[in-house]
């Protein structure tokens, strides 16, 4: 079988799973309490299962079991075998983490410092940012810098989707758009352990839509939200940032640039009021657009559009034949959903 026929059975086994196991996580979740309760804060009005990032977890680690079953992993070199595991534990880590907080509500420090311990870990195995590429100057190896740029890499991307996490399927899609677009862009630049990490995650996501999206049944949690951004951002790094290009380093902050710049944006924000960064609050952009009047399943599918439109980008800036068509389609879609705000902000 060709890699492109693993890459289609990851995506479909996670999707499977995911579509298959979510209801029986949330009958476990009533019946054991562990529900999330509507605040001041929060959009939700009734308590709510939080535990669907057992399911996405279950996904995506079934369908790389099955790849690697069927001999899908042969395509890899020995290293690149070695960075799957090092994604794959990493991503073991990061779930627990936030299974934990789910569970057990850890504190921001515990979870900050148990975060940089596994981040650390995956670092030494190999998933790794070990240098940058400057247009016209060359390549410099970051040496101890790698260590703790991957780590606020890593770190920062996994917090980056847990903060965006805030209304009815917005994480799940976000995360599947981008797990897609480097799947596509992975593939291109012919980087097949990424793009099969990838795939499972693009479908273990988009099959949680299924249940997740507005009015959702489930929310995926801290579980969810911490492995989805770990393995985005690892799969980042093995796939595109480790590719001596100056268009390949770039290509992950483009895909990612939304949750990215929402964080960055609320980081500045709560600094300059005087606040602790990590003090929940109405800043996101989500948010914002809930005040200005968008429902709540437009703010969705704006954003929705707004991660497709930089993932077009991206997918243009890698050179792919379809890219620029691509582009112009969802440049027109979101012109179209723009417009839809701007009309809900005049009114």
């Amino acid at each position: 079988m060709s890699i492109q026929i693993y890459h289609l059975i990851a995506f479909l086994a996670a999707a499977v799973v995911v579509l298959w196991t979510t209801p029986d996580v949330r009958n476990i979740g009533i019946k054991s309490g562990k529900v999330d309760k509507p605040d001041a804060r929060k959009v939700h009005h009734r308590p709510m299962v939080r535990l669907g990032g057992v399911a996405i977890f279950a996904g995506v680690a079934i369908a790389l079991i099955i790849v690697w079953w069927l001999g899908g992993f042969g395509y890899l070199s020995t290293e690149k075998e070695w960075q799957v595991w090092g994604v794959m534990f990493g991503g073991v880590g990061f779930f627990l983490i936030g299974l934990a907080d789910d569970l057990f509500s850890l504190s921001p420090l515990t979870r900050l410092l148990v975060q940089t311990i596994i981040a650390t870990v995956v670092w030494k195995v190999g998933v790794s940012i070990d240098f940058i590429s400057i247009p016209t100057l060359g390549i410099f190896q970051l040496g101890w810098l790698s260590w703790p740029i991957t780590i606020i890499w890593l770190v920062g991307m996994v917090n980056a989707i847990n903060w965006i996490d805030g209304l009815d399927g917005l994480a799940a899609g976000v995360s599947g758009i981008a797990a897609l677009v480097i799947l596509f862009v992975a593939s291109f630049m012919n980087q097949p352990a990424a793009a099969l990490i990838a795939a499972a995650l693009a479908g273990a996501t988009l099959g949680f839509l299924r249940y997740n999206f507005n009015p959702a049944q489930i929310f995926m949690g801290d579980g969810g939200s911490y492995f989805i951004g770990f393995t985005l951002a690892a799969v980042s790094i093995i796939g595109l940032v480790k590719i001596p290009a100056f268009t390949a380093i770039i290509l992950p902050y483009v895909i990612l640039a939304v949750p990215i710049v929402d964080m960055s944006a609320v980081i500045l924000a709560r600094l300059r009021s005087g606040k602790s960064p990590f003090a929940a609050d109405k800043r996101h952009l989500h948010h914002r657009l809930l005040n200005l009047g968008l429902s709540h399943r437009w703010t969705v599918l704006f954003i929705y559009s707004l991660t497709l439109w930089v993932g077009s980008i991206a997918m243009a800036i890698a050179g792919i034949q379809s890219g620029v068509a691509f582009a112009c389609a969802a440049t027109s879609l979101l012109s179209y959903t723009s417009w839809k705000v701007w009309r809900r902000a005049r009114q």
